[in-house]
């Protein structure tokens, strides 16, 4: 529940910026990594054994967030998050991710980013990685379309009964005038590309596969149904220079734009191209990590080329941490979750603190940083503070409009009241100013061990102060039971 105060807030703060913001409204790209850590760029972590020279010169010239979190820990629900403004966990997935020929997680008729933007004169654009569930329609009604999981693999001769010649329902269907998308993540079958809900080409074809064994870490993607002339080391490139020419095409049009940018990247199979490889000290991971930050240069380059960058807000994040496993750590003096425990699909704050910068010439002051505690669903509220229309009651319900923060006149008032987190295996977590609640024990995630009973000092579940332990190393659950008792009372009544 948004208390009152914060309300109050933003109501007096967003009315005094409103002639401010509202003159010309912005084109808006939102670039969203996959499995990108904090500790990947070089401006936000001395140490990086990479170089990000287009990310930090985000930051240099905008705002770097330092408190910011994705909604959960893995791929799907962030996703739902981002677009929608809710948790996920308050749609059908309870846990887990979806995969290639899962049905569509986001409800119909439920108001997205793309979907508010477009009814205040937006053009919408989603390139990338969708990962959300499409509507595939089957060749025999009578038999379901198939359904594959971490286990169970896509073998060759098996029949996925898609009928691959009929149009899908999915990025269109929720407000984007145009898409061009993947279905899931690059590991995961069929591969193909959809161009406005229609495949581009059908999977006619079946790929082996990659496997970790054979080919080594992070090169991996499961068997199975596969476009002809799908190359899965262009895929990165082929959607750069989509979204560089649906940017170029918007000089022909009055209306402001918003681009929807998920990328492949870092996210396995890591496939970095000749032209980056040897450029960093992360391996081929961070060799990929160097192909995201090109992929960020060209789209900066191609608004300054055409005219539009000095009115357009740029967002770049991720949506979760990074993969990086203990055995990286041992082998890369890396740390892509930078200090953080834990990693991609934890409920520690490897596994959902992430990286979040954002450039808006003449509105965010070159060179900020905010310590605001931000969510990656706080998006819609946060752009219906820059159109200037409010979102429908029952719209984008975990989303806090984040504007005062980005223009650095939030003062030191924290806009969100507390905090939802949610791991891969279902686990919860509340954030409430430093205090830190996580109701199991275990990481709920990637990370050993991913659930225990109780720790050495009888603790069944953690608290931290995330002030004084950042890397969340002292549990003191059983000497504040105060303070475990509120964040427990307001984690259960947003369950409920």
């Amino acid at each position: 529940m948004k208390k009152l105060i914060v309300i109050l807030i933003l109501v007096l703060t967003s009315c005094s910026q409103k002639k401010e913001v509202d003159e010309v409204l912005p084109n808006i790209v939102y670039i969203l990594a996959d499995d990108m850590g904090y500790g990947d760029l070089s401006a936000l972590n001395p140490n990086s054994g990479i170089n990000t020279p287009n990310m930090d010169k985000i930051i240099a010239e905008g705002i770097s967030f330092s408190d910011a979190h994705s909604n959960s820990s893995v791929c799907t629900p962030t996703r739902y998050g981002i677009l929608t403004g809710r948790y996920a966990w308050r749609s059908r997935l309870k846990e887990g991710v979806l995969w290639g020929y899962d049905q569509p997680l986001i409800e119909e008729n439920r108001e997205t980013v793309a979907s508010y933007l477009k009814s205040n004169g937006y053009n919408t654009a989603c390139i990338g990685k969708w990962h959300l569930g499409l509507g595939w329609q089957a060749k025999d009604e009578n038999k379901p379309i198939a359904k594959y999981e971490w286990a169970k693999v896509f073998n060759k001769g098996d029949d996925s009964n898609v009928d691959f010649s009929k149009r899908t329902s999915g990025p269109n269907s929720l407000g984007f005038d145009y898409s061009y998308i993947i279905p899931a993540s690059l590991d995961m079958t069929p591969y193909l590309y959809l161009e406005n809900e229609k495949v581009v080409e059908l999977p006619t074809e079946y790929t082996e596969g990659k496997s970790e064994d054979v080919d080594g870490r992070g090169v991996i993607w499961r068997p199975g149904e596969v476009a002809p002339s799908f190359v899965f080391e262009d895929v990165l490139d082929n959607f750069t220079k989509k979204t560089v020419t649906y940017i170029e095409d918007q000089q022909q049009t009055d209306k402001p734009f918003f681009v929807y940018f998920p990328l492949t990247a870092p996210h396995t199979p890591w496939l970095p191209k000749s032209s980056v490889s040897g450029k960093s000290k992360a391996g081929r991971y961070g060799d990929f990590v160097t192909m995201v930050d090109n992929t960020v240069g060209e789209i900066m380059k191609t608004l300054e080329k055409t005219g539009q960058a000095d009115n357009t807000l740029i967002i770049v994040t991720s949506d979760n941490g990074s993969h990086w496993k203990p055995e990286d750590k041992e082998q890369y003096a890396h740390r892509a979750n930078y200090v953080f425990k834990g990693q991609k699909a934890d409920i520690y704050e490897g596994g959902h603190r992430v990286p979040y910068i954002a450039k808006w010439p003449g509105k965010i002051k070159p060179g900020s940083s905010s310590t605001q505690i931000m969510c990656t669903t706080d998006l819609l509220a946060t752009l219906s503070g820059i159109v200037g229309n409010p979102l429908l009651a029952e719209a984008g319900e975990d989303s806090y409009n984040m504007l005062p923060a980005y223009l650095n006149t939030s003062e030191k008032v924290q806009i969100r009241d507390y905090t939802i987190h949610h791991s891969l295996y279902g686990f919860f977590s509340i954030r409430k100013g430093k205090w830190k609640l996580t109701t199991k024990l275990g990481s709920g995630g990637f990370s050993l061990p991913v659930e225990v009973n109780e720790d050495e000092n009888g603790n069944q579940a953690s608290l931290y102060n995330l002030e004084e332990d950042i890397q969340e190393t002292r549990n003191l659950y059983n000497e504040n039971p105060k303070i475990v008792a509120e964040l427990m009372n307001l984690l259960n009544s947003e369950k409920q």
